[in-house]
């Protein structure tokens, strides 16, 4: 019974009529539309594989990740317009058209673009980045910090062992040496780098310790620079206390810290030069004012000494008037010597007249003794009264002559004079001293980077012996030429048989 069942059931089926059967072509025609009619021109990214191209122009390949793949073609027409040329493994970015290749029935991705993933992704990255904080103020000018005129410590965030920090301590040595210099070491390329940089910047801003930042490195491409396009890398350098001068990649590499940072450099060399002065310039000026400062020194010392010549040639001499008054008193002391002795030879001259003629007039002898006795008490007293008065008349013109007298006021200019004089030397001692001290210390520092202490630790300086230029790799001489060997006591001069380059 089984089988009769069995053999009416498929009669059944055959007798019955077919309706709405689709041929696969059309089948595959209206898939193919629905697709193409479901999804937009879309952007895809993954690595090429399978790749295949040939003469025709056309190129055939396979997109695929981590996870599926999908069969792509780029046609003649839109090759012409790639600036690469593709190779399996590499990672691209792709705008394409969803389709169907009827030939196998199999879903494709029809390639309209195509460009490198990295940096054409970076690229749409980095100008999203930049306008969004352009539109928040981040460039704004109102923001950017002056840079100091002279610092006193300069930080430098880069690779420790990179070119850009010796190219920023070169510059800086030969420039103004005087300036320390914190180096701030970080990564400056990989997936790590922009934590390490925002730290660095967060850390030199709360520590104070510097006066300016140098943030770069050197050159490299979009994906080498691309931690200093970060925005958490953006938000440290606007929110740091100290100016920041932005030292990233060559002249003509831009990053968004170049944009955030109070200073854009073009290259670390740059940015060092940027951040301080020339001291030798500084120095043309201190020796400018020292000799200036001397000049005027000397200037107030002569003409306080011509001043001081003129006044003691005006001042007249007081010895000279007490020399004349005493003189003058020994002069009417002779007067009165003689005046004396003159009166006394009169009397005597009388008292023997009278004694001739008198005889024994002893009563009369007696009375013109008495007499002559009085006359000379008396003569006397004239005589101590008239010399009294000369001398009081003496004291008097002294006294007045001394209160007329410079000397007092000569004094007190010397005094005034030597006070001056001490004060203005004083001043000059501080100031040879300070200058002294700065001698000393540009000294210390130009000891400090001069070549001489790398020669007295066993180097030697080589140099072209016609054209004095230094030589610093094996390549800049040829053989047969002469050089010169600068040691650290004497020279070498020797002839060039044979070069090699490490």
């Amino acid at each position: 019974m089984a089988s009769p069942t069995k053999t009416n059931n498929s009669s059944t089926l055959a007798k019955r009529p077919v309706k709405d059967v689709y041929a696969v072509s059309r089948l595959v025609r209206e898939s193919r539309a629905v697709l193409e009619g479901a999804f937009p021109l879309l952007w895809v990214e993954g690595e090429i594989s399978n790749l295949a191209m040939p003469a025709s122009g056309h190129i055939y390949f396979t997109l695929k990740d981590e996870i599926a793949q999908v069969r792509c073609a780029m046609f003649k027409g839109r090759n012409r317009q790639l600036r690469f040329i593709p190779e399996n493994g590499l990672h691209v970015l792709l705008r394409v058209k969803v389709t169907l290749y009827e030939g196998r029935g199999e879903f494709q991705l029809v390639v309209e673009h195509m460009e490198e993933a990295g940096s054409g992704a970076l690229q749409r990255a980095y100008e999203a980045l930049k306008h969004r904080l352009g539109e928040a103020g981040l460039f704004d000018d109102i923001h950017k910090k002056p840079l100091p005129s002279i610092p006193e410590t300069i930080g430098v965030i880069s690779s420790a062992d990179g070119a850009a920090v010796h190219d920023i301590l070169t510059v800086l040595n030969r420039r103004f040496p005087a300036s320390k210099v914190i180096l701030y070491p970080v990564a400056v390329q990989g997936s790590d780098a922009a934590r390490q940089i925002t730290d660095a910047i967060t850390v030199a801003s709360q520590r104070q310790e510097c006066d300016v930042l140098i943030v770069g490195r050197g050159g490299g491409s979009l994906e080498d620079l691309w931690s200093f396009n970060e925005e958490s890398v953006a938000q440290a350098i606007f929110s740091c206390s100290i100016p920041i001068i932005s030292a990233v990649g060559h002249e003509v590499d831009f990053t968004i810290a170049d944009f955030v940072a109070d200073v854009r450099a073009a290259t670390p060399s740059a940015a060092a030069e940027l951040s301080v002065p020339d001291a030798q310039q500084y120095l043309h000026k201190v020796q400018s004012h020292n000799r200036r400062m001397t000049m005027l020194i000397s200037h107030y010392i002569q003409t306080e000494q011509s001043q001081l010549r003129q006044l003691q040639k005006r001042l007249p001499r007081p010895g000279n008037m007490i020399r004349q008054q005493m003189q003058y008193l020994d002069s009417l002391e002779r007067r009165q010597q003689r005046a004396w002795q003159h009166i006394m030879v009169q009397q005597q001259q009388n008292l023997d007249h009278w004694s001739v003629r008198l005889k024994h007039p002893q009563s009369k002898l007696d009375a013109q003794k008495y007499r002559l006795i009085a006359l000379h008490d008396r003569f006397q007293q004239i005589v101590n009264r008239q010399q009294n008065r000369y001398q009081q008349q003496l004291s008097k013109l002294s006294q007045r002559i001394q209160a007329q007298s410079p000397l007092p006021l000569v004094e007190q200019q010397k005094i005034r004079f030597g006070a001056l004089q001490g004060q203005l030397h004083k001043s000059i001692r501080q100031l040879l001293q300070k200058n002294r001290l700065n001698i000393k210390q540009q000294i210390r520092t130009l000891s400090a980077v001069s070549p001489l202490n790398t020669l007295e630790r066993g180097y030697s300086i080589t140099t072209d012996q016609e054209t004095g230029k230094v030589l610093r790799y094996a390549g800049e001489v040829d053989v047969g030429q002469h050089i010169s060997i600068r040691l650290q006591q004497g020279y070498l001069h020797c002839l060039v048989q044979e070069t090699k380059n490490d």
